[in-house]
């Protein structure tokens, strides 16, 4: 049910990838910035639509959209937290990041998902602490799951594969 595959998560074919975004899900830097280059501008437009209806998107909520370009059906988009040394609850926002995109895969329907490593790059979480997490919250709700068959993460350098690779071989979650 889960796979690791180091590689460029805007050529994923799955039903949804999920975008780590910023609270304005208007593009930006990293997987955010790529994955609208390669979609292209009905993302966007989607994007700016749901801005507009409910405002930013808080860290740790979700939302969806078409995969305009993109081999994927669609992306949802979810906002980590911000690195702040632990203290602010990042670990459950993350957590909730990764939650709230399963349960709109859910919602949708949707058989598979790929996730990028949320909030690693300038958002300045620990990539060892992430990845802890990501996959003992995706490992907790597939349990429960009905709909989704597969999880892949997708990661784009070599670091966060191996820890990855890691953390699933020997099961090293908390």
């Amino acid at each position: 049910m889960i796979k690791l595959i180091k590689g460029d998560i805007t050529k994923i074919q799955v039903d949804a990838i999920v975008n780590a975004a910023n609270s304005s899900c208007l593009g930006g830097g990293g997987v955010d910035g790529a994955i609208h280059r390669a979609g292209g501008p009905e993302i966007l437009k989607e994007c700016k639509e749901i801005v507009r209806r409910i405002g930013r998107l808080n860290p740790g909520k979700a939302v969806i959209t078409t995969g305009g370009y993109l081999p994927a059906k669609y992306v949802i988009h979810t906002v980590g937290p911000v690195w702040r040394g632990g203290q602010a609850g990042e670990d459950r926002i993350l957590s909730n990041a990764y939650k709230s995109s399963l349960k709109l895969a859910e919602y949708n329907h949707l058989k598979t998902i790929a996730f990028p490593n949320i909030s690693t790059g300038i958002f300045g979480f620990p990539k060892l602490r992430a990845a802890k997490i990501a996959i003992q919250t995706v490992l907790d709700f597939l349990k429960k799951a009905q709909f989704i068959q597969e999880v892949k993460f997708v990661v784009y350098d070599e670091e966060n594969f191996v820890i990855y690779q890691e953390i699933l071989k020997k099961n090293i979650i908390k």
